[in-house]
């Protein structure tokens, strides 16, 4: 029985190895570069095939019999040795080789391909001179080798390949996702003199290896050994290189340690010339229905803490704030895991701690020029769960400060525990029931504390039409308390609070068609009312646990209360006058624009406050609250809000907010903001391409109540193909004492591959919104989840 041929093993090293070390977060962009592939697609061959998929269908061929043609054929199924000539094609499932001539014998089972030597699989493309082998001893060698990634867009040479079962090696070998054609100081290129490679263990080693650009060498390594495939591998991850003036010169290398299939962990060890040395740690894992990571970070001593010292002793500085000046054994812990009990239930934790209360002020935490500081840490562990018509759970949550320039007694209770228990279900098509119910246990290590139970059912009447609602709504809450004595008052440690709550929301809903500029639009005109009647309790005898005013807002004017947490419920006799309009682009639903204007007619006084220093709201009506968006164009967007207090003839509130996109990825922002007595600042930022080839970045943010920048950046950005290089320079207030650094930030984008240097798109990315363009159509990130990860001179894995 003629032996099935193994055709050449080239998914080997070139195909796997050097791709397998290009981990970027960041999607490239390849924009720049030509249409056409540097070797083109072979007439007749498979086509390409995902990387998630090619070890499937690599494993599927070998199962496959080998179809051979070629234009004339010397021997036959007797003889030992067949010689094709000619336009010689060989194809086993995914694989492909031709080639002008090639002979195999089959006794012996050598073979060589000559002439115009071309084979393609899922993951490649090869041209070569000449490729030989033993299919007994699975022995394969080829010479002059040119190849192409087929997923990937990764391209390069090889003198020669020889294979051995597994194990192989490649003589001479470069990787680039760089254009052939294109100017040699355009290029990057990984060479290295050789590269061992087993497939079995799967990895590779590297020696004598070189990255250059151009023809500058910008990263050398004598030996290094690599991953080949998806399997995991211990090793040196690329390292990070700053410089910032209160760091200095700043290096941190990676070590992963590849521990089990289903965890792993990274050393993060760094070293700053103006501080010291920090070394850092995280610790993952995952299992079906659970996940986790615990991160941490240990400084043995910080120069930055002893030189403030010495300022404080000099006199050239003041401690204004009690600054703690721990300058030894500082760092960071946090978990961040969960674990499914079963489809309903779910057990969470989120746990952070910090040395001492100024660790963030030096190692971030100051939020990204929002002029708002991470000053609480927020601990919590917990079991939830949630149905169709409940959502359940048990927790525990404590604070640290994490900000010394406030004292602990202004830190949030702990609850020890929290239970909360919510439900709503529709009896009826018209009838709808609920329940909001809380148990919990408060404590402070600065104060007295106490246990609160909360409970609030509550039955509504939807009744709708095509363009009408009325929704009649009828609650009573009822909140108890256990007090310790220092919160008793007039001795009573067991107050009581219990009221109903009555509510009426009504609208309309008219619309007509309208031409504007020759589009179709449906225009809209939403009138809503919404009435709150709530009768007033004394509740200058409850305290406040987790309780504090709402920001008034629109969404305020068709809330139930006007406090947040349970310790204090408004009484109201008020009226809500609202009304909306928008305009709908019928050919695609785009809301072109629209508006929301209200106000809140008081028809009694609202005496509840949070406490004796807060004024009640008296009679009359609120100010006036005006939301409003437009879009000129497809890519320029406007909006405002504005909130007058007719009745002192005042604004309490003015922002304005401008965007327009340019091309596929250019972006500018004009934002101001302005909140009576609280803050007025105005916000500028920009990603500008010039050409295709450079692009500007700024950012000006400054604010005229303190008369200050708050953070200004200026950086240059020049793309090729498969380079990019990036200046970024950044001056900001890096704590709340309104000190200001300056920061010089360089990067290279070695696409495909790595970058060298700081990484400029963390802080672009959250100071110029839009620069990634998706967060335009997403919650932007440090929106989503407040992230202590926001360290001013970030070039780090230091979580904080």
């Amino acid at each position: 029985m003629r032996r099935a041929l193994r055709l050449l093993p080239i998914p080997f090293s070139v195909a796997l190895a050097l791709p397998a070390m290009a981990a970027n977060e960041k999607p490239v962009s390849y924009a720049l570069c030509p249409v056409e592939d540097p070797i083109p697609a072979f007439d007749g061959a498979p086509a390409a095939v995902s990387p998630l998929d090619q070890a499937a269908e690599r494993a599927k061929s070998q199962l496959l019999p080998t179809d051979v043609t070629g234009d004339s054929l010397v021997g036959n199924g007797e003889q030992s040795t067949l010689d094709y000539k000619g336009n010689v094609r060989l194809i086993r499932g995914d694989q492909f080789l031709n080639a002008d001539n090639f002979s195999l014998n089959q006794d012996e089972g050598t073979y060589v391909a000559n002439g115009n030597v071309r084979y393609q699989d899922s993951g490649i493309r090869v041209i070569a001179k000449r490729a030989s082998g033993n299919q007994n001893d699975d022995t394969h060698n080829i010479e002059d080798v040119q190849y192409q990634l087929m997923a990937r867009r990764g391209n390069g040479i090889a003198d020669s390949i020889h294979m051995v079962g597994p194990e192989g090696a490649m003589l001479g070998s470069t990787y680039t996702t760089c254009d052939p054609e294109d100017p040699a100081w355009q290029r990057w290129y990984l060479r290295a003199k050789e590269i061992d490679v087993n497939t079995d263990e799967g990895f590779a080693t590297a020696h004598h290896a070189t990255v250059r650009i151009g023809k500058v060498p910008v990263l050398y390594a004598p030996w290094f050994k690599f991953p080949i495939d998806d399997r995991r591998q211990t090793g040196l991850l690329y390292p990070r290189i700053g410089l910032s003036s209160k760091n200095g010169f700043d290096y941190e290398q990676p070590i992963y340690l590849n521990l089990a299939p289903n965890y792993d962990a990274t050393l993060y060890p760094r070293y700053m010339s103006n501080r010291g040395i920090v070394l850092g740690s995280e610790f993952r894992y995952l299992y079906h229905g659970g996940n986790g990571k615990l991160e941490g970070a240990w400084m043995p001593s910080d120069d930055l803490v002893r030189r403030r010292a010495a300022d404080y002793a000099s006199g050239e500085d003041e401690d204004l704030y009690n600054d703690p000046l721990q300058d030894k054994n500082r760092g960071f812990l946090r978990f961040r895991g969960s674990h499914d009990l079963n489809s309903t239930w779910q057990a969470r934790a989120s746990y952070s701690w910090i040395s001492d209360s100024r660790y963030l002020r030096d190692n971030g935490g100051i939020s990204n020029g929002t002029g708002l500081a991470t000053s609480v840490l927020t601990n919590t562990v917990g079991v939830y769960g949630r149905s169709r018509y409940w959502s359940a759970g048990a927790e525990a949550q404590t604070y640290q400060l994490a900000d010394y320039t406030i004292s602990k007694s202004a830190l949030p209770y702990n609850a020890l525990p929290r239970f909360y228990f919510k439900y709503e279900r529709p009896l009826l098509d018209w009838l709808d029931v609920g329940m909001n119910a809380e148990l919990a246990r408060f404590e402070h290590s600065e104060k007295d504390g106490g246990s609160r139970f909360d409970i609030k059912p509550y039955v509504s009447i939807p009744l709708r039409g095509p363009s009408w609602f009325i929704e009649p709504g009828l609650a009573y809450r009822y909140t108890a308390y256990q007090l310790d004595s220092g919160l008793a008052v007039d001795g009573d440690r067991s107050p009581t609070r219990a009221l109903p709550i009555t509510t009426l929301d009504a609208g309309l809903y008219f619309d007509r068609d309208t031409v504007w500029n020759d589009t179709p639009y449906l225009q809209t005109l939403e009138p809503r009312l919404y009435y709150l009647n709530v009768p007033y309790r004394d509740q200058s005898n409850l305290p406040l646990f987790d309780t504090g005013s709402m920001t008034f807002s629109y969404g305020q004017l068709f809330r139930d209360n006007r406090f947040s947490g349970a310790d204090r419920q408004t009484d109201a006799n008020q009226l809500t006058l609202a009304l909306s309009s928008r305009s709908i682009r019928q050919t695609d639903g785009l809301e072109k624009f629209n508006v929301s204007l209200g106000q809140i007619l008081y028809f009694e006084d609202s005496n509840v406050v949070l406490n004796s220093s807060q004024d009640p709201i008296k009679k009359g009506k609120s100010a006036w609250v005006v939301d409003s968006n437009y879009m000129p164009t497809d890519r320029w967007t406007l909006g405002g809000s504005y909130q007058y207090d007719a009745k002192n003839s005042r604004a309490d509130l003015i922002s304005f907010r401008s965007r327009y996109m340019i091309g596929g990825d250019g972006v500018i922002n004009l934002t101001y903001r302005y909140r009576r007595d609280v803050l007025k600042q105005a916000d500028f930022s920009f990603l500008y391409p010039i050409t295709p080839v450079w692009s500007v970045v700024g950012r000006y943010y400054y604010s005229f109540q303190d008369k200050k920048t708050l953070e200004a950046i200026a950086g240059v950005q020049w793309d090729s193909c498969c380079l990019a290089v990036r200046l970024v320079g950044r001056h900001y207030v890096r704590n709340l004492e309104g000190d200001q650094d300056n920061q010089i930030q360089v990067e290279f984008v070695l696409k495909g591959l790595a970058s060298l240097g700081q990484n400029t798109d963390k802080n672009l990315r959250r100071s110029i919104l839009g620069y990634y363009r998706d967060d335009l159509y997403l919650v932007p990130p440090s929106v989503a989840t407040p992230d202590t990860d926001d360290d001013n001179d970030d070039t780090s894995s230091d979580s904080f």
